[in-house]
């Protein structure tokens, strides 16, 4: 069985947190059942390095970094090699879930 990343892209201006727009989010997460592996976690800030569009690039994979900020994050991303093929890095701050969120998820 194949594994996938859904990589999602919201509205420009959109905040997470709304409470119906994660009562949304809970209950489809819930419909997909065993389906879903791993529920992930929402991006709060974020910046573009080289470009990024859906339009002119496609998912080539990800990375997992620690830096002090988006600043240093996006000082790491200017170094990556899809850059200077005329791709792109997306950069986000992810963000903890709450426990009580997590509360009754397999998260094994």
């Amino acid at each position: 069985m194949a594994e996938f990343i859904f990589v999602y892209r919201s509205p420009a201006g959109s905040a997470p947190g709304n409470p119906q727009t994660v009562n949304a989010w809970r209950a489809w997460f819930a419909d997909m059942g065993p389906a879903l592996h791993d529920m992930g976690r929402p991006v709060f800030s974020r910046a573009t390095i080289g470009t990024a569009s859906a339009d002119s690039t496609q998912l080539g994979g990800y990375s997992v970094v620690t830096a002090q900020n988006l600043d240093e994050a996006l000082a790491l991303a200017k170094g990556c090699p899809a850059v200077a093929a005329g791709g792109g890095v997306e950069v986000g701050e992810l963000a903890d879930i709450p426990a009580d969120v997590l509360a009754g998820q397999d998260v094994s």
